[in-house]
């Protein structure tokens, strides 16, 4: 009996030892209801404890005692007036342990408010859980951004970096072409597709709607899956419907190709800057962000060029019978393609951006990429000899779960759930730029954004309207007009323009072979009158009486004839046209060309200073300065009474507020960390693009009308913009977040 006493003492001890073990287990896990341990320590308790069931008859483990005072025992043969165990004593209800738990099986009287209490003490540790996550991440990210920073100082400036400068620079330069391309072909896509003027603002107005939502969509993925990767799949996407836009002959099939081209190219501006700024050392980043915003210059530069080059042309064209014209502004749209096909063609010989893999935790890809820059600007340098000295680099701890798709899975199934993850990740991490730790930033930042882009764009499409208003004006100047002329077997074979006949009387005369712009006629009699081969353009004929006249081959259709009346008359062979509402000869056209071009050449001198100055007066300075004497400059508007005075403001305006967008871009690219920069940076240039469709909707409604309204509104916006700008934190010598 001795022997079988100690025997049951020592199996009473050790179930007590197993059970302060599994206290302690518990407490460190914040008493989460229904978790296990440790699957080895699990098997091997179960063996242990069904064991001790079975022999165990002993008073100190035999008790069932209530749900309120002690342990439960699923054993039937229990007594119920055996006590608690001597491991329970001294011990608070709230922490004790029944040994089921520590199994990981409920408790007992874990019914409904158990269960309620258990989830919230389980989403209480997941929060927990998280927010050390968080912390941990945090760390991490600082870390490696200081780390970082010393690697870029190691791998110098050089070689590399003017490489990517260039690149990228293509993708840049094709993002200016895009803004411009439309416009340009405007007056004469209009003659073939026969557009009206609603068909014309909205052809003007799609490719900034297209761009907003490919920034948007663009700077989110390149977080995700990677800023060359995504970049690379907005250019081709741009490339391919700029192509294929070129030869679509229908007005709906030629809108969406160009709304689709500029989803493709509205990626370029959040990445390349994003891009780039992930290889320059922070005392070299301000100044060369903003070079590399030339080659937006050198895109307008390049697309003005091309159009002057190509569009008068029109020799440059075919046609396949009535169906197919292919005319020289398709040439034009071809054209401008190429940027973007090079950009593309360029950038499959870069690397991805190292620290987009360490944010990723890919250790090995971005140390040999680092080490690639470095070997590259070195032996460029003519020091072939140093070696890249980092061996180890701090990466960022992970935060997302893998999915298990299973073999057994479709493959369209494969790719809802990743597109499905894709999406929730990218809309995730921006809902995390209006965190309470971004919001005040990301708010000041739309402000901003905001401001710019409504008086930049609006003032800049207001001039070029304001300038083809004043030609208008001083065309209708020049009016002739002529009253009660009497005409008699005469033949009219040159063009006839801008004139204005009152009461005439035509008999017997030919018009063959001839232009009429801007011609009005006007309570005049046509007797016996031939009309052959006419091409007309704001040419009408108002309360006119025809009499035994034939019009043979002309586009003088019944709506150029205001209440007119047809006695005897004939048409044969009507030509197949458009009504177009304004004349669009080649002097015109040259002016509009010639007009972008200078006012994007007018950029370079900004562009310089703001290079030269960014770092070293700040991005906030040079934000503020530019906007507030870009303001004062549109006062100056009020004198622009000419068409060279209107010229001479573009110019002074686009020169001056450059420096203020290339100040915003480094801005926004230092504001925002890396995991979280591209995304910041489309949705803000998202906005930009709303604000621009909308100074651009409402500045060209007052052409013609006021001067007041666009300047007022122009100046309001610049002044706020300035004004929020100096609340925004100075990014100047700080390294990369």
């Amino acid at each position: 009996m001795d022997d079988d006493g100690r025997y049951r003492d020592g199996r009473s001890d050790f179930i007590r030892g197993a059970k302060d073990i599994a206290k302690v287990a518990k407490k460190q896990v914040g008493k989460k209801v229904g978790r296990s341990v440790d699957k080895m320590a699990d098997e091997y308790t179960k063996r242990s404890y069904k064991r001790f069931e079975e022999e165990d008859d002993d008073e100190d483990y035999g008790g069932v005692p209530g749900n309120d005072a002690g342990y439960y025992r699923n054993d039937s043969r229990a007594n119920d007036d055996e006590g608690h165990s001597d491991s329970t004593e001294g011990h608070d209800e709230d922490d004790e342990i029944y040994e089921g738990e520590y199994q990981g099986i409920p408790r007992a009287d874990s019914g409904k408010d158990g269960s309620i209490d258990g989830v919230t003490a389980a989403q209480a540790q997941q929060f927990r859980d998280l927010s050390a996550y968080e912390g941990e991440r945090r760390k991490d990210q600082e870390e490696l951004a200081q780390q970082y920073e010393t690697i870029l100082q190691e791998c110098g400036h050089g070689k590399f970096q003017w490489t990517l400068y260039f690149v990228l620079g293509l993708a840049l330069m094709a993002d200016g072409v895009e803004i411009f391309v439309v416009g340009f072909v405007l007056p004469s896509a209009e003659k073939d597709m026969c557009l009206s003027e609603p068909n014309k603002g909205m052809l003007g107005l799609i490719v900034y709607l297209g761009m907003m939502v490919g920034a948007f969509v663009w700077g989110g993925l390149a977080d995700r899956i990677g800023r060359r990767q995504t970049l690379l799949i907005s250019l081709s996407i741009n490339s391919v419907f700029a192509f294929f836009s070129s030869f679509v002959q229908g007005y709906v099939s030629f809108l969406f190709c160009r709304l689709a081209s500029g989803v493709g190219i509205g990626g370029s501006i959040p990445i390349v800057f994003s891009y780039y700024s992930e290889f320059l050392a922070q005392e070299k980043r301000g100044e060369h962000l903003s070079w590399l915003c030339m080659f937006w210059m050198i895109g307008g530069i390049y697309a003005s060029a091309m159009a002057w080059a190509i569009i008068p042309h029109y020799g440059w064209s075919f046609q396949m019978g009535s169906a197919y014209q292919f005319h020289s502004w398709r040439v034009f749209v071809l054209v401008c393609a190429l940027p973007s096909v090079a950009a593309i063609s360029a950038l499959t010989t870069m690397p991805e951006s190292p620290r987009f893999y360490l944010e990723n935790g890919k250790h090995d890809e971005a140390w040999m990429i680092l080490k690639q820059v470095h070997d590259t600007n070195m032996r460029a340098k003519g020091y072939p000899e140093r070696v890249f000295s980092v061996t180890t680099i701090k990466t960022v701890k992970q935060m997302d779960e893998l999915v298990d798709l299973g073999d057994g899975a479709a493959w369209h199934q494969k790719w809802r759930i990743k597109l499905s993850t894709l999406f929730h990740q990218v809309w995730s991490n921006f809902l995390t730029i209006f965190s309470p730790e971004y919001r005040r930033t990301t708010y000041m930042m739309m402000a901003v954004w905001f401001s710019m882009s409504f008086s930049y764009y609006g003032l800049t499409v207001w001039f070029p309207d304001m300038i083809k208003y004043m030609q208008k004006q001083e065309y209708s100047s020049r009016t002739k007009v002529f009253v009660k002329e009497k005409v008699e077997h005469v033949t009219f074979n040159f063009t006839l323009e801008n004139q204005v006949h009152r009461q005439g009387e035509y008999f017997n005369d030919k018009f063959m072979n001839l232009k009429l712009r801007s011609m009005v006629f006007e309570d005049s009699l046509f007797e016996e009158c031939y009309f052959e081969d006419i091409t007309s353009s704001n040419t009408f004929f108002k309360n006119c009486t025809f009499i035994a006249t034939l019009f043979y081959n002309t586009d003088l259709f019944k709506y150029r004839l205001v209440n007119c009346k047809l006695i005897n008359s004939t048409f044969l062979h009507n030509k197949e046209g458009c009504l177009l509402s304004d004349v669009s000869d080649e002097n015109n056209a040259y002016m509009v060309y010639f007009v972008s071009f200078l006012g994007t050449l007018a950029v370079l001198p900004g562009n310089i200073v703001s290079a030269l100055l960014m770092d070293k007066i700040g991005r906030l300075r040079m934000l503020a300065g530019s906007s507030v004497i870009s303001c004062i400059s549109c006062f100056f508007l009020s004198f622009g009474n000419s068409e060279s005075a209107m010229i001479a403001l573009l110019c002074l305006f686009g020169g001056i507020s450059i420096a203020s967008w290339n100040a915003l871009d480094v801005l926004t690219v230092e504001l925002y960390p890396s995991d979280k920069r591209t995304t910041a940076f489309g949705f803000l240039n998202a906005l930009c693009k709303l604000a621009a469709v909308l100074g651009i909707s409402i500045f060209t409604s007052f052409v013609g009308i006021t001067k007041a309204v666009p300047i007022l509104f122009a100046s309001g916006a610049l002044a706020v913009g300035s004004f929020l700008a100096l609340k925004l934190p100075e990014t100047r010598g700080q390294v990369l977040q």
